[in-house]
């Protein structure tokens, strides 16, 4: 004991020490951003505020971006749309400011985040109002998806970033085992990402953090539908990499439609696309032509399996804020729930009375639980797929109610529903719905709800609940999907060590985790000798040119005295090996035939 005592006081100390120096405050400055022009004080007359009327169908595209809110539609001003030639004025910067970026250190990286974590904290009800007023989303949506995912981003880079993106050791094999190995990650270039509306801030944020962490620029092409929220989080984003005295031009916020988003692709070295299948499919043709290599994030259609052994209140609880999750605010909502028939009526019954509790209105004018849609034209595409789903013989049994609506804003809300007696024949039950929409169907066993939930083209996410940990872990694991919450919904992307993304036409490639961090890097393979200068390689005399006429035999013997399946031909092979190098034999130069 008294040996050791010593060693057992100065580790004691040094925990004391480290604990205290944890209650010692960081010194991150403040940041000072602009936010007069997007607080809706109540300031502004009719002369400054109208009624914005969104044409209906598909218009040809002008040179500005029009924006408004959706649950009021009041205008809030337009952006411009970026020709092909301003894209690529913009990425040029954007790669002279990364050249210098690359060298910074991580410690000057971890001070942008740490003021950004300050700001963010500091103003969560100006982010989420400036979320709620251009995507119609409740303020607790916004805080959910957009504050606390990002903060989660944020502290797990400033607490492992750096580490995994540090030279990786790797074993060296049998034939090298005189060689160090080890991976290097560095960054790619400028990344281009196009971004959808659903969660305007954390959609910005999230592809730019692991960017400029990983040392590389970033130019981010932001939804049509939620221009000016971006716009305006831009802002955040240019004061914290002033405060760390970062290049000019690092970061970039673009707006634009097709043809802004077509150049950007073609400019970049790494794309990061969240959007739909069908335009993810184009920007793959378009990233084929310079094979710039890209990370596809496609949407879903996540099924929701509920087992005859759960608590059935708590789970409909559940059940209902992932389908509302879905509502047209927010993604990675589940869309196709799938319950033992068991328990389908209580079910049913409790999630009924659920949804009918729920209100929807625009969200920055009470306490609604669910707030507008915020793509035009979206409830009509909602309402066809309930009618279809009626017209295969499904039926509704509970319904939502409004609040508050204005006249202009009545075709921007649609009542969370509950939809009975559905099957996989319906386009309900097929096609992406991104709305408040709960089809809910029977199951006779688990094989059978594994059949159904991967009845489907897409392959995002899964949520199984049963009172059986094991089971639930068993049904889960036989799901085509990418996420897979255990006994709970959407936890997997607030654990932001893990990557996310799907299969199928949810898409390929990760981002969040290591592998999306180190999906921002140019992967390199380096190796090295262990004992430089003193050992080093040297080709073997009887492989030298001109060979010698026992080379094939020299090889031969090599690779079964690194690779023998047992000791014993291993060490009969080596001396073999041994052999044929004391040999004195000639090289087969004579036995070549003149040309």
């Amino acid at each position: 004991m008294a040996i050791w005592w010593p060693f057992f006081v100065l580790g004691f100390a040094f925990a004391i020490c480290k604990f205290l120096l944890m209650l010692v405050p960081p010194n991150v400055p403040s940041i000072d951003v602009d936010a007069s022009d997007v607080v809706d004080d109540g300031s502004q007359t009719k002369e400054n505020s109208f009624i914005y009327i969104p044409s209906r169908g598909r218009t040809a595209q002008s040179d500005k971006v029009q924006c408004y809110e959706p649950a009021t539609m009041k205008y809030l001003g337009f952006f411009p749309a970026l020709t092909a030639d301003e894209v690529k004025e913009h990425v040029a910067q954007a790669r002279v400011a990364q050249k210098s970026w690359a060298k910074s250190s991580f410690r000057q990286r971890r001070q942008f985040l740490r003021i950004l974590l300050k700001y963010i904290i500091e103003h969560q009800d100006l982010i989420c109002e400036v979320s709620s007023r251009d995507t119609g989303k409740t303020m607790v949506d916004a805080s959910l998806g957009e504050i606390m995912t990002t903060c989660e981003k944020i502290t797990w880079l400033l607490s492992e970033g750096e580490r995994w993106l540090k030279p990786e050791y790797r074993s060296s094999g049998r034939s090298m085992l005189h060689k160090k190995s080890r991976v290097e990650f560095h960054p790619l270039g400028v990344i281009g990402a196009i971004v959808s509306w659903n969660y305007p801030f954390h959609n910005i944020f999230n592809p730019m953090l692991a960017a400029v962490f990983s040392g590389n620029g970033i130019v981010i092409k932001v939804s049509e539908h939620a221009s000016w929220s971006g716009c305006f989080y831009f802002r955040i984003i240019q004061a914290a990499l002033a405060a760390v005295e970062a290049p000019d031009n690092l970061v970039h916020v673009i707006t634009g439609f097709a043809e802004t988003g077509e150049a950007l692709v073609s400019s970049v070295d790494k794309v990061i696309f969240v959007g739909s299948p069908g335009v993810g499919k184009m920007i793959m043709k378009s990233a084929s032509e310079t094979l710039v290599p890209v990370t596809l994030e496609l949407g879903g259609k996540d099924a929701f399996i509920v087992c005859d052994d759960v608590d059935v209140p708590h789970v409909a609880q559940v059940a209902v804020r992932a389908a509302l999750q879905s509502s047209g605010q927010n993604c990675a909502g589940a869309e196709r729930f799938y319950v033992h028939r068991d328990i389908y009526s209580p079910f049913v019954a409790q999630v009924t009375k659920i949804v009918k509790s729920v209100c929807a209105g625009p969200p920055l004018s009470g306490k609604y639980d669910m707030g507008a849609l915020c793509m035009p034209g979206h409830a009509e595409r909602l309402q066809s797929l309930v009618n279809d789903a009626l017209d295969k013989g499904a039926e509704i049994v509970g319904r939502g109610s409004f609040g508050n609506l204005g006249e202009d804003a009545v075709d921007q809300f649609f009542p969370p529903t509950v939809i009975v007696k559905v099957n996989h024949t319906m386009k309900l039950m097929q096609e992406e719905a991104f709305g408040p929409i709960i089809p809910i169907m029977k199951f006779s066993s688990d094989e059978e709800a594994i059949k159904l939930a991967n009845d489907s083209n897409y392959g995002l996410g899964c949520a199984v609940f049963s009172g059986n940990q094991r089971r639930a872990k068993e049904i889960s694991s036989q799901l085509h999907c990418g996420v897979a919450p255990v006994n709970d919904f959407a936890s997997t992307y607030m654990c932001q060590s893990l990557p996310f993304g799907g299969v199928k036409h949810s898409g390929f490639g990760r981002f969040a985790g290591v592998e999306g961090l180190r999906a921002c890097c140019l992967v390199k393979s380096v190796v090295e000798d262990r004992f430089w200068p003193y050992v080093k390689t040297v080709i073997p005399k009887r492989l030298k040119y001109p060979v010698a006429e026992n080379c094939f035999e020299f090889q031969k013997s090599l690779v079964e005295a690194l690779y023998g399946l047992n000791a014993w031909d291993r060490f009969h092979a080596l001396v073999d090996v041994i052999k044929i190098l004391t040999e004195h034999k000639s090289p087969t130069s004579g036995t070549r035939r003149d040309q």
